[in-house]
């Protein structure tokens, strides 16, 4: 079974390393790519991701807006907070819908360990 995934970051540079990280891994779908929280939930409606990988600080709406919107119109749609915030945000973004928030400064494999533990 292919894993849908879109990836909202509003770097270019951290959204290609998510996405080449990521294609190498079997049965994953890179389904879309955004910049800010408004082409996020645009995107997410019309796309329809399984999985929806989201950096908390993104113009127009932030992380944290984007996965309270998307929990109430996706509810089947998981959501990984993928910041350099982390544990400052843990309760906040949990509250708004997050399954599971990964620290940026740990790198791309914890970041795949959560995808996969979601998709489990």
């Amino acid at each position: 079974m292919i894993t849908r995934i879109l990836i909202a970051d509003d770097s270019q540079i951290v959204r290609g390393i998510i996405r080449s990280f990521l294609e190498r891994k079997p049965n994953i779908e890179i389904c879309g790519e955004t910049a800010d929280g408004r082409q996020t939930i645009d995107a997410a409606l019309i796309l329809q991701p399984d999985v929806l990988i989201l950096d908390v600080l993104m113009p127009e709406f932030n992380g944290i807006e984007v996965a309270s919107i998307l929990k109430k119109s996706l509810p089947n749609t998981k959501t990984i907070l993928f910041t350099v915030y982390g544990d400052f945000i843990k309760s906040l973004a949990l509250a708004a819908g997050a399954n599971v928030i990964v620290s940026k400064s740990d790198g791309l494999s914890p970041l795949l360990l959560a995808l996969e533990s979601l998709l489990n």
